[in-house]
């Protein structure tokens, strides 16, 4: 499996054309909004967007000099790529989650948003746009926000900023009501593909058409779920599943010795992140009267609902606190038995 570059540095955009020409024509018109926020689901593409559009504001907005390339294109080699992908822009700042220690939230600070607010008061170093990109909105506490909404309440000319979120609920309601929203969808067929065929090129074509299936459109789920064992962690979910509602005590153990068999709880992760996907598509798709799931029955649909809340909080609690994995793969499938 090749490692994709990180977003600040990924040269291609897969999918997504219509928001990156919703960015090129805003901008292009001299009407452009001070403000993106770019929503969608966890690593559709949002941060990679994001950076492609900053690179190509700090460029000077310069035509694609590729026929068909998609919007918002600077060469890999122009070296003003190299200074963004290395943070040496003078008129370019960035914030993302720290990256926590175990027991403690990730978030973005206020004190980070404040040197922001300093940056921002400052004339262009470079003559031109002053960019900034904020990924993970949903990671910055109110108090954060609050400092950032007195920038978009009064933005400084010649500045855009650049939000990507995940969860954009989250947000207060005064800063989404200053933004420009767009929404980025999960990736068709062949977008995924492309992307897939690129990354994972060792892997058989049904099975990287089993893994977009199961990432749902998202390629950054995908590559996460390559390096969890996706594909043997899917029908370990569905193993598990067909045994309900009354599980065989030992193969319930079996199962835990499986996932917790490496010291990275890679496997573990996944198989939680996996279990609830199939809960949540068999809650909705019971909702709209379609054929329930055998395994539903016996319990409702709300009941299902709260197990699938308690088997989110039992991972969250049990990667971060650095809990004992094992006890907490029989803890959470006990309770889905009868």
């Amino acid at each position: 499996m090749s490692s994709p570059p990180e977003p600040r540095s990924n040269p291609d955009l897969f999918g997504h054309d219509h928001a990156a020409a919703a960015l090129r024509e805003s901008a292009l018109s001299g009407r452009m909004h001070h403000g993106w926020m770019l929503t969608g689901p966890q690593g559709v593409g949002k941060a990679t967007l994001a950076w492609r559009y900053a690179r190509w504001m700090l460029a000077g907005m310069p035509e694609a000099p590729i026929p068909g390339e998609a919007p918002l294109f600077v060469p890999a080699a122009a070296p003003l790529f190299a200074r963004v992908a290395a943070g040496a822009h003078a008129d370019l700042r960035s914030l993302s989650p720290n990256t926590g220690e175990k027991g403690k939230k990730v978030l973005i600070r206020v004190e980070e948003v404040r040197e922001l607010t300093r940056f921002l008061a400052m004339t262009p170093a470079e003559g031109g746009w002053r960019v900034v990109v904020i990924e993970d909105m949903e990671a910055m506490n109110e108090q954060a926000q609050n400092a950032l909404l007195k920038t978009l309440e009064e933005p400084p000319p010649r500045a855009v900023l650049v939000l990507t979120a995940s969860a954009p609920d989250r947000l207060l309601p005064t800063i989404r009501s200053r933004v420009r929203r767009l929404d980025l969808f999960p990736l068709e067929a062949p977008a995924m593909d492309s992307v897939l065929s690129r990354w994972l090129p060792d892997m058989s074509g049904d099975d990287r058409s089993a893994l977009a299936r199961l990432a749902a459109g998202s390629p950054g789920r995908a590559l996460l779920l390559a390096e969890g064992e996706g594909l043997s962690m899917a029908r370990e979910v569905e193993g598990f599943l067909a045994r309900l509602p009354r599980p065989e005590p030992r193969e319930l153990h079996a199962l835990a010795d499986r996932l917790t068999s490496k010291r990275d709880g890679s496997a573990f992760l996944t198989f939680f992140a996996l279990l609830r996907d199939a809960i949540a598509g068999a809650l909705r798709r019971a909702a709209r009267g379609e054929s329930a799931a055998p395994w539903l029955a016996g319990r409702g649909l709300a009941e299902w609902a709260g197990l699938w809340d308690m088997l989110g909080r039992l991972a969250d609690e049990t990667d971060t606190l650095n809990l004992d994995r094992r006890q907490a793969v029989l803890t959470g499938l006990s309770r889905l038995s009868v």
